[in-house]
């Protein structure tokens, strides 16, 4: 029936429509119109005058955002296999891939999660309008539009920040670019930038996140790019029950810390890698966040791992 899936979705986002619903529910669906089609029909959501015409916009703007997802997912797939089938990209200092079929909505969402694996420099290309267009993220430390700046004789186009830039070019020019840039990111880029890391705010054990704890952190709010949610560290934290892997790629298991009795449902994106070795019953520190966490009108404490490391 035309609106039940957003139906169901805007009334479980009455309980949900914090930061955090924004930002991760509501957000993202707005943003997919214009990823893959014309944002016109999320400006016709926003600005609807019946509830009735606003479910059948929110349905279509699901579908946009079901769209997006799978964009994502096929491009980032083979992204990424493109880097593991070849051993020169696999040593490189920086990412530098071009398809001609990739969606240039998700280019720039692409590029971010072969950073997840590959940690580096990253420019996704696609072709547009016949030119070879992209976007490009950073790490930590690394001046990626001083490096776009230095290989700008081979490119019509580009602006950004330090982070994050967009580019065009003529297509002859692809693979001067991609040898220019890789030059100019080895002869800068460091160890340490090439190494992923996590600022812990502060140790903590399980016991110690209490009721009252969840009230103080929740006065911090709202969380964003420039107030980021606490991240905390528990040692000698083990899985207690219920690991279970997911779309081959994240685990969720029932937490628990050693001279602790508090348990935490946790879950771990992209974590997949180290399901073998919690399945052993190793002990590990972990580094996390606090989140609460909504469904059928219960709420319950999550724990959003960020690492694992095995003692």
């Amino acid at each position: 029936m035309p609106g039940l899936k957003a139906l169901k979705e805007i009334s479980q986002l009455k309980n949900e429509l914090d930061v955090s619903g924004i930002v991760f529910t509501l957000g993202p669906r707005i943003n997919a119109a214009g990823r893959v089609a014309h944002a016109s029909i999320a400006v016709e959501l926003l600005i609807s005058k019946s509830v009735e015409e606003a479910l059948l916009l929110a349905e279509k703007v699901n579908l946009k955002n079901d769209l997006r997802r799978q964009f994502d997912s096929d491009t980032t797939g083979e992204a990424l296999a493109m880097i593991d089938n070849d051993s020169t990209l696999r040593q490189a200092k920086s990412t530098v891939l071009f398809k001609n079929t990739w969606h240039k909505g998700v280019i720039g969402i692409v590029a971010a999660r072969c950073i997840e694996k590959y940690y580096r420099p990253t420019v996704i290309l696609t072709e547009s309008n016949d030119k070879i267009t992209g976007s490009a993220r950073s790490v930590i430390g690394f001046d990626l539009y001083d490096a776009i700046l230095n290989c700008s004789d081979l490119l019509e186009k580009f602006g950004g920040h330090k982070y994050a830039a967009g580019l065009t070019m003529d297509k002859g020019n692809l693979e001067a670019f991609q040898q220019r840039f890789e030059e100019v990111v080895a002869a800068r880029i460091t160890s340490d930038m090439l190494t992923p890391s996590i600022e812990i705010d502060t140790p903590i054990s399980f016991d110690a996140i209490t009721p009252k704890f969840i009230n103080v952190l929740k006065q911090m709010a709202p969380f964003g790019p420039e107030n980021q949610k606490p991240v905390f560290e528990s040692r000698n934290v083990y899985v207690m029950n219920s690991l279970s892997n997911f779309k081959d790629r994240h685990i969720r298991f029932l937490a628990a810390q050693e001279g602790n009795s508090t348990i935490f449902q946790a879950v771990a994106f992209d974590l997949a890698e180290h399901y073998e070795r919690l399945a052993n019953g190793n002990s590990f520190r972990m580094a996390f966040t606090v989140e609460e966490n909504q469904y059928n009108g219960n709420t319950s404490v999550q724990l959003r791992v960020k690492d694992i490391k095995f003692d």
